[in-house]
């Protein structure tokens, strides 16, 4: 029978292990965007400039465009493992998770900012800007819905169980309207879009416990000293 000489060219253990990481991919791409202004068109060049190759590139991504959506479900990512470090995450309550989740999101995202305000306004069509968004949604829908599964565990009447499928859509449509504020505002150290984040979180919150009137009131009055209504 014959056997395989470790020292031979073709001996899997020869071949050199690439350095290139999906990190190191996501950091070249979003580099490339802010100094060039524009997105790549080409793999090939862009891997030529970055000093790796096109089958390295895509041991990772198939395109450019699943790239983008990845730079998002990275963001979301490293949400939840910052959010989980804090030992006392787990004991919060559904409302409390919500908001840790949004402050630390939204600070990622402003360490990130740059990036964030090209890639989403890249495109005239927003629906084509918003198209790198969805594996984003996906995630966001999964954490709303353990949210609420948790919260309906505790009630026996099924009357008092809560839409899992409404409460993760609306998470979502919370998420894209904070994001759209993020993006607009211009106070220092974006205090005002931590102030919306509070007041939007505790009134679907509200809202799901049957106590929305406070709650949305003083929702929509922030909302229209800001000029958003």
């Amino acid at each position: 029978m014959a056997t395989v000489d470790k020292d031979h060219p073709t001996s899997k253990k020869s071949v050199p292990k690439s350095k290139v990481t999906k990190d190191k991919i996501i950091t070249a791409y979003m580099e490339w965007v802010l100094l060039k202004e524009k997105a790549p068109i080409s793999v090939f060049k862009f891997c030529k400039e970055n000093n790796y190759t096109e089958a390295e590139f895509y041991s990772y991504f198939g395109s450019f465009e699943g790239l983008q959506i990845d730079i998002w479900n990275s963001f979301y990512e490293k949400t939840i493992i910052l959010a989980n470090k804090d030992e006392s995450y787990c004991n919060y309550s559904n409302q409390e998770k919500m908001l840790t989740f949004f402050y630390t999101f939204f600070e990622l995202l402003t360490l990130n900012r740059s990036y964030v305000l090209f890639a989403l306004r890249e495109h005239k069509n927003m629906m084509k800007n918003l198209s790198q968004l969805k594996g984003l949604r996906r995630n966001i829908k999964h954490f709303a819905t353990e949210l609420i599964q948790e919260n309906n565990e505790d009630k026996k009447l099924k009357i008092l169980k809560q839409s899992v499928t409404i409460f993760s859509e609306g998470a979502w449509i919370q998420t894209l309207f904070l994001l759209k504020y993020w993006m607009d505002d211009n106070s220092a150290g974006f205090e005002n879009t931590d102030i919306v984040i509070e007041k939007s979180v505790r009134a679907i919150f509200d809202v799901f416990d049957t106590q929305p009137l406070e709650s949305v009131l003083d929702f929509g009055k922030f909302l229209w000293k800001e000029k958003m209504v």
